[in-house]
């Protein structure tokens, strides 16, 4: 028998690239999990994500880096773990403490989408130097702007849902991010329960969602369904 605490909080998501030695974090971002609205009904990999995430103050983030990121990073040279690449640490704040949910060993999706376009730096000179050990020779550059993604899923996701639907509307000036798409002859199709995600910017996270779902209402397939509430918690 396991008995764990019960934490009631709201939930960020943490990204740190290290080489080993040295690590740098990425922007903090936050994603909506469930399928419904209000965040309700099932699991899913991801309906959307924001970032940054209002809630996590200057106080809170440096919490999470004394407390979380910095003793994370001296385990791993502690046990000898030579890791190099990205840790990822799933968060949850209850009242004004950070808790780790979860780790992982990759970026997140849809997080990824948010986050990677708010980094000014090449990314693959930072991902060199991670791997020459010369991290600690980067200065992480961010973009001000919030970024907003919205994932659009097939009808019946993340249950049965039907492949092959022809997509229209993917021409237009938005970030679009596919991901269970196809090609087939000259059309681009469904081929996967979350078909793609639109990515807006703004000057903070609601404007930043204006123009992601401005960019979705563009495009379309048959039963194509997205949450219209991202951001109701923040």
């Amino acid at each position: 028998m396991v008995i764990e605490g019960f934490l009631d909080g709201i939930e960020l998501s943490c990204f740190v690239l290290t080489d080993g030695e040295s690590h740098v974090t990425f922007p903090f971002a936050k994603d909506y999990k469930r399928i419904g609205e209000g965040d309700t009904g099932l699991n899913t990999g991801g309906m959307g994500a924001v970032s940054p995430v209002p809630f996590n103050d200057a106080v809170f983030k440096q919490k999470i880096h004394d407390r979380i990121i910095t003793p994370t990073m001296q385990g791993l040279k502690k046990d000898k773990l030579n890791f190099i690449g990205f840790v990822f640490i799933g968060l949850i704040r209850v009242g004004d403490d950070p808790f780790v949910i979860e780790y992982n060993v990759r970026m997140g999706d849809p997080e990824t989408q948010v986050v990677l376009p708010r980094i000014q730096n090449d990314m693959a000179v930072l991902l060199q130097a991670t791997c020459e050990k010369r991290l600690h020779e980067v200065v992480l550059q961010i973009n001000d702007q919030a970024a907003a993604t919205v994932v659009s899923v097939a009808g019946g996701y993340p249950e049965a849902y039907e492949k092959g639907e022809f997509i229209s509307g993917l021409t237009g000036d938005g970030l679009i991010f596919q991901a269970g798409t196809a090609k087939v002859g000259n059309q681009i199709v469904t081929n996967g329960g979350r078909v793609l995600a639109s990515t807006g910017f703004g000057a903070d996270v609601q404007e930043a969602l204006t123009e992601a779902y401005s960019s979705l209402s563009n495009i379309s397939f048959k039963d194509m369904y997205f949450r219209k509430d991202l951001g109701f918690d923040l």
